[in-house]
């Protein structure tokens, strides 16, 4: 989010909690399940754009001298694939390398958005409408942990694929401390905090980074309205922070990206 000065007459705390607030919609009686529209819709739209990129590239891709747009969609191919073959010793061609590709694209494309002017971007969406609008799909936890539950089942399923049913029960009662009946309990206890733990910290890690860093454009740009050596000072560190949050935006969508790597890879393997 670039540094944006604030025309509402708001206090810092509803100035925040405005730009944090989602638009929900209730689905149903609205009891239990509700619907993130922002999130959902900025969701499918950066899917859609970022695969309609890559197939785009791909249509035109030519055996000669690349263009510049099917040079870099061959260098994120090619690094990917590396980092996949590291970790994963099968066939990664058939799904776990276009998995990583996509998880990727994807999250990167989601974190990104974080970069979009908030008060601008709040003025259009009001113009059409939307008296909320949350731009960072994976600033809510919502989103994150629905990828990393999708990877999670998809770790389940290639397990017992692999090892089969008996197999995959056998594993979860009798590893990691042995066959021994009073260690069964023990096992089976110890698997399942480790099938627990995945999808939160896979969920979690990528959603405090992206929920931090907005917050932290929120304060800057609440800085950078308070006058002049507010706006100076809150241009020279927002300007730092944009930045540096280049980097965040790259490396989470990196670690999530290989955490579905290796998580998938473990299911592949036996204790």
């Amino acid at each position: 989010m670039a540094i944006e000065q604030a025309t509402e007459a708001l206090t810092p705390s509803e100035y925040i909690a405005h730009h944090l607030s989602f638009n929900v919609k209730q689905v149903g009686d609205g009891s239990f399940w509700m619907l993130n529209i922002d999130t959902f819709i900025m969701s499918v739209i950066l899917g859609v754009l970022v695969m309609g990129f890559i197939w785009l590239v791909a249509r035109k891709a030519t055996a000669g001298v690349p263009s510049k747009g099917q040079a870099f969609v061959e260098l994120v191919f090619s690094f990917i694939d590396d980092q996949v073959k590291n970790i994963f010793h099968g066939d990664r061609h058939s799904f776990i390398a276009p998995t990583a590709l996509t998880v990727f694209l994807w999250v990167f494309a989601m974190n990104a958005m974080d970069f979009l002017p908030v008060d601008i971007l709040a003025k259009a969406m009001h113009a059409i409408g939307f008296e909320k609008w949350r731009a960072v799909p994976t600033s809510d936890i919502n989103t994150t942990f629905a990828l990393a539950l999708a990877v999670w089942i998809l770790m389940i399923f290639f397990a017992i694929k692999v090892k089969g049913l008996g197999g995959w029960i056998h594993e979860l009662f009798y590893s990691p401390f042995g066959s021994k009946f009073w260690v069964l309990p023990l096992n089976f206890l110890f698997n399942l905090i480790e099938y627990v733990s995945k999808p939160l910290s896979h969920s979690l890690r990528l959603f405090g980074n992206m929920y931090a860093g907005e917050v932290i454009f929120l304060l800057l740009g609440m800085w950078a309205a308070t006058g002049i050596s507010g706006t100076v000072f809150g241009a020279i560190l927002g300007a730092g922070w944009s930045i540096f949050h280049i980097l965040i935006v790259a490396l989470q969508a990196f670690i999530f990206m290989m955490l579905t790597v290796v998580y998938l890879a473990m299911a592949h393997e036996s204790h």
